[in-house]
């Protein structure tokens, strides 16, 4: 008789909880919480655990922490394991809810060191936020990390203000680009592993 596996579970690395013990509950700014997740997502690639990439969900009137949220692909082998899914989960799970916009609840925001992947793309449309703030969106995590983002739909930002989410660009831009820079010396160096999408080629 074969016997599934019935659960999985996703959770953060130890060393997240050591990061955190000096940041304080509340990051009034959004350049106070995307700078918490330029850190995250430097640390997180160096400590192994996955890509580049960290996510945190606040509530955006107050800048209260609700949860962060780290890539731990390769920590896992889950491929989808990404930072915003963690983070999301994560906030959805201390609220009680899947719906980060439900009634009675504060708006709340996803913070992301670039735009979603095509994946997360979704994750984020479904999970009820009403703010999603990245360091930026252009090409260059891609062109830098080489990790394949999939086809995004040309008019992601329309699509998710249409929906009642709020996005704001540009936060901190340069810092994320460094993360990614320093990540992309050891892509060279054969030093890390980048887990994209199987092509035909």
């Amino acid at each position: 008789m074969i016997l599934p596996a019935i659960d999985y579970t996703i959770s953060l690395p130890d060393w997240v909880s050591s990061t955190l013990a000096d940041v304080p509950e509340i990051l009034p700014t959004i350049e106070d919480r995307m700078r918490l997740v330029n850190r995250l997502a430097d640390q997180n690639w160096r400590e192994g655990n996955g890509g580049p990439f960290a996510a945190l969900v606040a509530e955006t009137d107050t800048g209260r922490i609700v949860s962060v949220g780290v890539n731990v692909v390769l920590r896992t082998g889950i491929s989808s394991g990404h930072a915003e899914v963690t983070a999301l989960g994560l906030a959805q799970r201390a609220i009680g809810d899947w719906d980060l916009g439900g009634v009675g609840q504060p708006k709340h925001e996803l913070v992301v060191n670039w735009r979603p992947c095509v994946q997360c793309y979704g994750a984020t449309l479904w999970s009820g936020v009403r703010r999603l703030v990245v360091a930026g969106s252009g090409p260059e995590l891609e062109e830098i990390t080489t990790f394949d983002e999939g086809p995004m739909h040309p008019e992601w930002a329309a699509q998710f203000e249409a929906r009642g989410i709020e996005v704001v660009d540009g936060v901190l831009r340069d810092d994320a680009i460094a993360v990614f820079t320093a990540y992309r010396t050891a892509v060279d160096a054969d030093a890390v592993t980048v887990y994209n999408a199987r092509s035909d080629s």
